[in-house]
Parts: structure tokens; C-alpha cells; sequence
């Protein structure tokens, strides 16, 4: 296998920005978006959950609805792709959405039923996420931001820009969409939203904190 050079990846985390502000006339070619999306569909989940769908959004007329509702935001008409990133809203352990996984996995008989038991005490007492609804799409929505970096950060790596997208109306966003059949509210919501496209103009470096200030070695 043949492998990356290092600062060819570092030199695609620094040209990742976000970007606010398109070229609405350059659309990126089907093949390379199905790239970005084939890196989400690949990304790692907690206990390989992949609790997520992404919605790419390319209907105009749908964009427009939802503008109001994402701050008014101008990507939502120039960006060349849209993406809503949905996550479970109820991925229990003995739902049949994990009877999915184990399937995926070949698991059958008492490799099936140790599986079922360390997912159930996974979700019960490590993690305790089974006291409510949202403790659960709060642990799916998490694995989403997994997914959703590595979109970015591949499509970087390919000259293309992107825009993560928490500031819209979440709930009158999902109404939006659900409305439209695209989903069902009981089993998904939104979790974030993403923006591809090609920047129209230079975007000012982005600062961060020194490696010192973000880590500690403990030997």
C-alpha cells in the first residue's frame, strides 16, 4: 500500500477553512463528490454503530426553504453541494437497528449473544446513555462529527472547500425535512450540516493554539 507524505497532508489541514463565501458557477464533478461521501460512509463509529445518513441537498427549491432557517446563510445558493448529516435517534442495543450491525458482522449463536452483552452494559453503565431519548442521539450525533471531519479534511486534500453548519433552526429544520419525506423523524434527525464548493476569494488563515497549549505528554 502505498502511503501519504506527511506534509502533504499537514499543507491540506492548513488550506482547510471554512468557507463562507462560493464561486456558484463551479460545481464539483459527481465522481469527486462521491469520493467526499465514500470517506463519511468509511469513517469510525462507537462500537461500529454508524448511526448516520447524509441527505445531499441539491434541490434548489428545497435550498431556499431552509435558507431562513440556516441564518440567512449564502452558502445555502452558491455552495455546489449540500450535505445534512442525520444521526439515529434510538440506536439501543437490542433494537433491530443493532441486530443490523451484528448481521453486518456475521455474528450468529453465542458470539451473537456475548456481542448483545457487552453492547448492553457498553450502554447501560460505561457510557449510560439509556435514560432518554436524547442521551442517545447525543452519543449518535457525536459519531456524525467523526464522519464529518473526515469529509472535510478529504475533500481538502483534493482542492475542494467545505464549511461545517451548526447555526440553523434545528427543529424547524427537521420539520422542513421530514415534511418532504426525506426521513423519518421518529428513527433520525439532523445532526449538522455541511457545505462543499470552491472558495471565490482568499480566506484568511485560521489561528489556532500552539501544539504546547493542546498537549500533554503523560509518561
Amino acid at each position: 500500500m502505498q502511503f501519504f507524505n506527511k506534509d502533504d497532508v499537514l499543507n491540506a489541514f492548513h488550506y482547510r477553512v471554512s468557507t463562507r463565501s462560493y464561486d456558484g458557477d463551479k460545481k464539483i464533478p459527481a465522481e469527486d463528490f462521491n469520493y467526499i461521501l465514500e470517506l463519511g460512509r468509511l469513517s469510525p463509529s462507537s462500537v461500529g454503530s454508524e448511526p448516520w445518513q447524509f441527505l445531499v441537498l441539491q434541490n434548489a427549491d428545497l435550498r431556499q426553504k431552509l435558507k431562513p432557517y440556516c441564518w440567512g446563510i449564502p452558502t445555502m445558493e452558491t455552495s455546489s453541494h449540500i450535505v445534512a448529516i442525520l444521526a439515529k435517534k434510538n440506536a439501543r442495543y437490542d433494537t433491530p437497528y443493532f441486530g443490523e450491525i451484528m448481521d453486518r458482522r456475521g455474528l450468529m449463536g453465542d458470539d451473537r449473544a456475548k456481542a448483545l452483552e457487552v453492547y448492553q452494559k457498553f450502554q447501560e453503565q460505561d457510557i449510560a446513555i439509556l435514560d432518554s431519548e436524547r442521551s442517545l442521539y447525543d452519543w449518535a450525533s457525536k459519531q456524525t462529527y467523526i464522519a464529518l471531519a473526515n469529509m472535510m479534511t478529504g475533500a481538502a486534500m483534493i482542492g475542494v472547500d467545505s464549511c461545517p453548519i451548526e447555526g440553523f433552526a434545528y427543529k424547524e429544520v427537521n420539520q422542513l425535512l421530514a415534511d418532504e419525506g426525506l426521513f423519518d423523524p421518529n428513527e433520525w434527525a439532523v445532526s449538522v450540516m455541511v457545505t462543499f464548493g470552491y472558495r471565490d476569494k482568499e480566506i484568511k488563515p485560521k489561528a489556532r493554539k500552539t501544539f504546547e497549549q493542546v498537549v500533554k505528554f503523560v509518561e
